[in-house]
């Protein structure tokens, strides 16, 4: 059950009008909705996978009170480490563990041990990065006393599998989100609307533009040695587009539920593409996790390596890009995308530009300078070249592609035509999305400045408008959001 689709939509409206209609700011009450609603909607997607994830959040929950009424320092210590090493534990066991037991069987037969490949068959439980990370964090919040564990089991169940966030996130804080959940909510019509409207933006990224990209992006993927190096490159920076407008389109979708159902959800993107370089394009993609490895893995790398200064701050960087592209999956390519983003990481540093952070500079036309242009374009095609490692499944496949993008076909610009001529529509509706991005990058999502500022014939009509391209150009099959498989 995904969002873009009519049996969600069905479920969502039942848990609404039982939400405002039925339960009326009654909090534990809609709590305890929540607390069903996220289940069932995790039931529908793999019912087997509904006891594992009751059963480590009781577990947690237990370990979160036992962590803070432990007054000796070196106890409470050792139970915030099996916490985190039980939830980490989980993750490597569902992802990564035929990605070792594979790769290890590779090596040996490399070396001439000749092994034969034995893999368990496991089930990956959908979600499980985003909630294990939840987990982790509300164990380690608690142990540095940024918070006090929840005494009520029903909402803080409902904090780890809030099902608009359940899948690909965003991942709140323990400490943003909690608080919210114990307090009164009651209809609040401007939240709602606002909510609305950013649901409406991320299905019009989602169902406009990055459904129709992938049809021909797939196309070119399937066959990669009969395509020229043009094609091969445009594909790419087409890639680069989708994952950004199916992810930002699935993240707009999930905090406009969360607004409607009064809740405020950690914002995911800030308009990346418009980074100048890549510390930049990092402070503003996939923000909730971002934030998270900083918080738990580079900060802490960076004061244990303070006192290699330079080196030290490139060490932690590398740590945590790597953790970034093992979070993704159990695959060398996620790995050599990981290590990529960190090795570009370094220029930064050593310019001392890592923790500068600038405005965007402007012409008096409101457009952007032609040196901040160029360096959007230069972070733009550095990220695209990352992305083929990410979009590839294997890392020979990555290999060829970069190989036929890197020839002289490279210039052959008359061959690309074909796929411009194919991506015609969603690409016009992308170029239209970046640049009212660009003029209202100041706001959390484009339409919140419509909705302000347009008088309401205006605004009705282009909300009209948006619903009546989502109706024309949307595929006819339902098409999962890319992260969802993370």
């Amino acid at each position: 059950m995904i969002f873009n689709s009519l049996p969600f939509l069905s479920f969502f409206i039942i848990i609404f009008l039982m939400y405002y209609v039925v339960l009326k700011g009654n909090v534990k009450a809609q709590n305890l909705l929540l607390f069903i609603s996220s289940y069932a909607f995790y039931g529908y997607v793999n019912w087997k996978m509904v006891p594992l994830l009751l059963s480590v959040t009781i577990i947690i929950f237990f370990l979160g009170k036992l962590i803070h009424k432990t007054t000796d320092y070196k106890k409470s210590s050792f139970y915030t480490t099996l916490g985190v090493l039980f939830a980490v534990g989980l993750l490597v066991y569902f992802k990564y563990v035929n990605f070792f037991i594979d790769s290890f069987t590779s090596f040996l037969n490399h070396i001439g041990l000749k092994t034969e490949s034995w893999t368990y068959t496991i089930i990956v439980p959908l979600g499980i990065s985003y909630f294990s990370f939840k987990l982790i964090s509300y164990i380690i919040e608690i142990h540095r006393k940024k918070i006090e564990p929840s005494t009520d089991f029903i909402t803080f169940s409902t904090y780890i599998a809030f099902f608009p966030t359940l899948l690909s996130g965003p991942i709140d804080n323990p400490s943003f989100f909690i608080p919210q959940l114990q307090k009164k909510r009651s209809f609040d019509y401007s939240l709602v609307v606002d909510g609305c409207r950013q649901i409406l933006w991320g299905l019009f990224q989602k169902l406009v533009i990055a459904d129709n990209l992938s049809l021909v992006i797939h196309e070119i993927w399937s066959d990669i040695p009969n395509q020229s190096g043009s094609t091969l490159m445009f594909t790419a920076m087409l890639f680069s587009v989708q994952l950004y407008t199916d992810f930002s389109g699935y993240s707009n979708i999930a905090i406009g539920l969360g607004k409607t159902l009064g809740f405020h959800i950690t914002k995911n993107f800030d308009y990346p593409f418009f980074s100048r370089n890549i510390s930049e394009f990092w402070r503003k993609w996939h923000i909730s996790l971002t934030s998270w490895l900083t918080n738990y893995i580079f900060i802490p790398l960076n004061i244990k390596f303070r006192d290699l200064g330079t080196l030290g701050i490139i060490l932690a960087i590398m740590v945590n890009m790597l953790v970034v592209g093992i979070w993704h999956g159990a695959n060398w390519t996620f790995v050599i995308f990981g290590l990529y983003n960190g090795l570009i990481f370094i220029p930064i540093i050593l310019s001392g530009a890592f923790l500068k952070r600038k405005k965007n500079k402007r012409t008096k036309f409101g457009l952007p300078t032609l040196g901040d242009f160029f360096k959007m374009i230069r972070t733009f095609l550095l990220i695209t070249l990352g992305l083929i490692f990410f979009r590839a499944e294997h890392l020979p496949d990555a290999w060829l592609y970069l190989r036929g993008v890197f020839n002289t076909s490279l210039l052959s610009l008359d061959v690309v035509q074909d796929v411009i001529i194919k991506t015609i529509t969603p690409l016009s509706f992308a170029l239209l999305m970046f640049v009212i991005e660009w003029f209202y990058r100041d706001t959390s999502y484009p339409l919140t400045r419509f909705g302000i500022k347009w008088v309401r014939p205006l605004r009705w009509s282009l909300y009209s408008f948006i619903i009546f391209v989502v109706i024309v150009f949307m595929q006819t099959e339902e098409t999962p959001f890319i992260y969802s498989q993370f």
